[in-house]
């Protein structure tokens, strides 16, 4: 099996847009999904999406042309990840 042609990390911190931080091809693409993974971040396979946030500017907030799919990612790696059902909950009691 082989690794990744192309990967892109996304940071979303709101009441902002998704950024792109990271885009590698080959060996970086694997690079980033290693570190992914080793930092517990939850991945997701997409090429046609990749490849289109392949496109953006590094630290720049992704196009509205991508939200949708987009936000369909971030809803998949926040139920991946339990946070989809604390944020519903709110925060918790002090």
């Amino acid at each position: 099996m082989t690794g990744p042609k192309l990967a892109v990390a996304l940071e979303y911190e709101r009441p902002h847009a998704p950024r792109v931080t990271a885009i590698g091809r080959d060996k970086l693409a694997e690079h980033i999904v290693e570190l992914a993974e080793q930092h517990g971040v939850p991945l997701h396979e997409n090429p046609p999406l990749a490849a289109a946030l392949s496109q953006v500017e590094l630290d720049a907030e992704i196009p509205e042309k991508l939200y949708r799919a987009v936000a369909e990612v971030l809803g998949y790696v926040l139920r991946v990840s339990g946070k989809a059902k604390e944020s519903r909950a709110g925060p918790p009691a002090p």
